[in-house]
């Protein structure tokens, strides 16, 4: 089963490829691979194969396989139709037709997640196939994005199915959490939870479903999503993806039609979907529209049979599936040859096509008749089976049955109409003269045709196929069997009263056409509704997000201090005695952070609140001293700088002082949303510490970072080796930060491509103390500076490197070490501007930032080629001529990815908010240099 999940996978990957290569005869090829789907199916027919693999063990999740029967079924048609509709698109589409390539690809996309779909025993993996079928559908449907048709058309089924998707989620997590498994089959042989917890499972999970199936009040976007190919819609929305939703119906209907909605809510929306179908398919002049309408009533039909709860209904239910995906592939494929040969699908405009196109009518003509339910064809077996289903079940079964002959009379209308608008010579109307339809182009839809004669030929065969799956409804007595005769009887006394129905219906309808009205109204509400939730959207946006950053961060802030202060006042765990401090020094440090931080929110100049929030960040790089964290001091301390000379580098551009100073009760606002936000902030970091009742993972820590990660600092052990994987995902986020920084300062492609230019052409000099001495930005620099930035930058990058590679005994590390470093090439930056720079750090900052991430992940690879886990760290001891013993942990490489990302931020940012902004910044001073030359005196 997982062979067939990776043979899907891998067609379509290789189809665009094999496209180019092949062009249309690739499709032959490709369509064995949802052939071979059937092959394996055929080969254990009978059998009930599982396979179980866990995929995410911490959570019970497994890549957890089962094909019972209804799964055999569905794996028949999901990879039958899938293959014969491959070789029909072969002939459908024009060779080198765009996007032949790309629609193959998500063609098998889509069968491999139904394949995986039918096929898994896990509720959360069927949702994650579930959804993905939600995703190809939507590719396949927008095949002509070009097409406002076709973008609203997906865009309509992605929401509608996507919605229910998630109400299904819920109702599979309440089950599968009562269970304390999400495995099918073993809630199944489970309790069931009673009351009203499970009737809500049931109708979440029966959203679902319905919305699938596109069963009322969900009909509506079905057919819109006729804007598909014609082959997309054959498989999607007849033999597939519509199936999916009757398929959930079947799987649980054994265990969950106890359930009190389940029966009332199935039947009534089933016989509701299949006489507003059939209703809507009378009115429609489009021949794909006339099968779409079909289509939603014959789900209808299904779903009744799914949902009805009993031994015979289920067996007739599996019938009228396989029955279905047959005759409705089959007419789709009619219509996809119509419309080629003869370049419409307007059954007023066609006339006389059944003698120009025989075969082509012999395939029409055997679909409808399986689909009206003639004798000796599958559809009728299956319908006289769901008419015994309710023959004898009271008045409840009675009105079910009137309202299930007049859908079926409705069907026979409809499937009338569709021969006569197909291929009837119409009186007033020029003959249609179609071009040569070739042999391979026909016979797709002839052997689906044919399939569905044989079928109920086969009826009794058929019937000890899928009478195992019946079974599991446990009725007992002796139980109905599917036969082409069970005698004379109320079955065949209905069956008889649909076709006179129909075609009275039809009959009807040719003496005066019905008025063309829309339907269903639902997607009128459907438009209205998303044209709301749009208006909503643009209103709320603009109530929130205004533009101001004090109004943002001051409703994040207010919300995080009200639900703060209710959780802490609520139940907060307080300790019953407090320590304020444990020296009087951390008293003093901590005054000394507040004050700065009140003149920091008074103070009307930009550097001096700059300088003032510093020391508040170097006060607490103190604390952290006094705490006995030189690990994190350290780190502080250099965070702080880096941080500074950011707000320098921007600040230099900015007014002096702030724009616009608020009025006095806005600054007495803000002071107290602010006093309010730390005190609940520090009030929670509090509770949480003193509420810890499980023994904390980190006491381990100094043990382990000896004997599993090499060191003696626990810290840097703990973020290289034992929690590398937070690392790993800190230092992405550097990457991605830098590359922002960039794009939002180098706008246009000329600035990023003078900026390589500058780097490689560095003026250098004989003279003076740097190496870009005669640039005007170095002349205007201090002498004193100048002197300093030359002696201390090797010493500086010799001692970030000392940190990088001490820090796994010492305070140190590679976070410290790169930000020490890039220190070094602000001062050299500060000396003697971009130029200097650029001499001192000739290389891309991309380029850094690319090959220390990718140090680190290769370390991570390189683990787990070697056998052991991603990141996993190993110990290395080797005897050196003349070094001695080396001790060496390969963690340090990962360390190693770290210094170069942080170096290569640093240096992204000096060059982003520094130089570029000093380029910026010369270029309107030479412009205005230049409007002065020649000016009068």
């Amino acid at each position: 089963m997982l062979v067939l999940l990776i043979l899907h996978a891998l067609a379509a990957v290789s189809a665009p490829a094999l496209i180019r290569a092949f062009g249309n005869r690739a499709l032959y090829g490709l369509a064995l691979v949802p052939a071979s789907a059937v092959a394996w199916a055929v080969t254990q027919t009978g059998r009930t194969p599982t396979l179980s693999i866990p995929w995410v063990p911490q959570l019970g999740i497994g890549l957890d396989l089962r094909m019972g029967t209804l799964s055999w079924l569905l794996l028949l048609i999901v990879g039958g139709i899938g293959a014969i509709v491959l070789v029909y698109c072969a002939s459908y589409f024009t060779p080198g037709a765009e996007g032949l390539g790309r629609f193959a690809a998500v063609f098998l996309s889509f069968a491999g997640a139904m394949t995986g779909l039918v096929l898994t025993d896990d509720l959360l993996l069927l949702y994650v196939f579930w959804e993905l079928t939600t995703v190809f559908s939507y590719l396949l449907i927008g095949q002509s994005p070009e097409q406002a048709a076709s973008r609203r058309a997906a865009m309509q089924a992605l929401v509608v199915t996507t919605f229910g998707g998630l109400a299904m989620l819920v109702g599979f997590v309440m089950l599968g959490e009562h269970a304390g498994t999400y495995r099918w089959s073993q809630i199944a042989a489970g309790p069931l939870p009673g009351g009203g917890y499970l009737a809500t499972a049931v109708v979440l999970i029966l959203l679902g479903a319905l919305s699938k199936s596109a069963v009322f009040p969900f009909s509506f976007w079905l057919p819109a999503a006729m804007a598909a190919p014609t082959p997309a819609s054959a498989y999607l929305h007849a033999a597939s993806m519509v199936k999916a939703g009757v398929f959930l119906l079947g799987l649980l209907g054994p265990v969950l039609s106890a359930a009190g909605p389940w029966r009332p809510v199935t039947v009534v929306a089933g016989l509701t979907t299949m006489l507003l179908g059939g209703w809507a398919a009378m009115r429609q002049h489009d021949l794909k529209l006339l099968l779409a309408y079909g289509t939603v009533s014959q789900l209808g039909l299904l779903t009744v049979a799914f949902g009805a709860a009993g031994r015979t209904a289920a067996l007739a239910g599996a019938a009228l599936l396989l029955s279905h995906a047959l005759f409705k592939a089959a007419l789709f494929l009619v219509v996809g040859v119509i419309d080629k040969v003869t370049g419409t699908r307007d059954l007023r405009r066609l006339s006389g096509l059944g003698r120009r196109l025989p075969a082509v009518a012999v395939a029409g003509c055997l679909a409808v008749a399986s689909m009206a339910g003639v004798p000796p064809l599958l559809g009728f077996v299956g319908k006289e089976a769901l008419f015994a289903a309710f023959a004898e079940d009271g008045t409840t079964g009675a009105v079910v049955l009137v309202t299930l002959v007049a859908g079926s009379g409705l069907t026979v209308a409809y499937g009338l109409r569709f021969l006569w608008g197909a291929f009837a010579t119409k009186p007033g109307v020029d003959g249609t003269v179609p071009e040569r339809a070739g042999f391979a182009f026909v016979t797709p839809a002839l052997v689906l045709a044919a399939a569905g004669v044989a079928a109920g030929v086969a009826a009794g065969g058929l019937d000890s196929l899928l009478s195992p799956y019946a079974d599991g409804f446990g009725e007992e007595g002796p139980g109905y069997h599917l036969a082409l005769w069970h005698g004379p009887g109320l079955p065949v006394v209905l069956s008889v009263a649909v076709f006179v129905l129909g075609g009275l219906i039809y009959a009807g309808h040719r003496r005066r056409e019905w008025p063309g009205q829309r339907f269903p109204a639902a997607d009128g509400v459907y438009r209205r509704l998303m044209s709301g939730v749009d208006r909503a959207a643009v209103e709320v946006t603009g109530a929130t997000q205004r533009g101001s950053l004090p109004f943002s961060l001051g409703s994040i802030l207010i919300v995080l201090v009200v639900l703060g202060a209710v959780t802490l006042s609520l139940g907060a765990p307080w300790p019953s005695g407090v320590r304020l401090w444990d020296t009087p020094l951390q008293l003093v440090v901590g005054l000394v952070v507040v004050a700065a931080a009140v003149l920091a929110v008074n103070t009307r100049r930009r550097m001096t609140a700059m300088i003032l929030v510093g020391v508040c960040g170097y006060g607490v790089a103190l604390l952290f001293v006094l705490h006995g964290a030189p690990d994190l001091a350290l780190t502080q301390f250099l965070v702080e700088t880096v941080t500074i000379v950011m707000f320098v580098l921007v600040l230099r551009r900015l007014p002096a002082r702030f724009s616009a100073r608020p009025l006095r009760i806005n600054r007495w606002t803000r002071n107290t949303l602010a006093v309010a936000t730390g005190l609940v902030t520090s009030g929670m970091a509090y509770a949480a510490v003193m509420g810890r009742q499980a023994v904390p993972i980190s006491v381990d820590f100094p043990d382990l970072s000896v004997s599993y990660g090499g060191g003696n600092n626990v810290v840097n052990v703990a973020l290289v080796d034992i929690r590398a994987w937070d690392t790993m995902g800190e230092i992405s986020v550097l990457v991605v930060a830098a590359t922002g920084v960039a794009s939002l300062i180098f706008r246009r492609s000329q600035a990023l491509q003078q900026r390589r230019a500058e780097q490689g052409n560095v003026p250098t000099t004989g003279s003076g103390w740097l190496r870009a001495a005669e640039v005007p930005e170095s002349l205007r620099q201090s002498i004193i500076l100048q002197v300093v930035a030359r002696l201390l930058f090797h010493t500086i990058v010799l001692f970030s490197i000392y940190l990088l590679f001490a820090g796994h005994n010492m305070p140190g590390g590679g976070f410290a070490g790169g930000l020490v470093a890039g220190l070094a090439l602000t001062t050299r930056y500060l000396a003697g501007g971009r130029d200097e720079l650029n001499a001192a750090a000739p290389v891309d900052a991309g380029l850094v930032l690319g090959t220390g991430l990718l140090i680190s992940v290769g370390t991570g690879a390189a683990a787990l080629i070697a056998g052991g886990e991603v990141l996993q760290s190993a110990l290395i001891d080797v005897h050196l001529p003349l070094l001695g013993h080396l001790h060496f942990a390969t963690s340090a490489a990962f360390d190693i990815g770290v210094y170069l990302i942080v170096v290569g931020m640093v240096l992204e940012i000096l060059r982003s908010l520094g130089a570029e902004l000093d380029r910026q910044a010369d270029v309107p001073e030479m412009s205005d240099e230049s409007d002065k030359v020649g000016e009068p005196v």
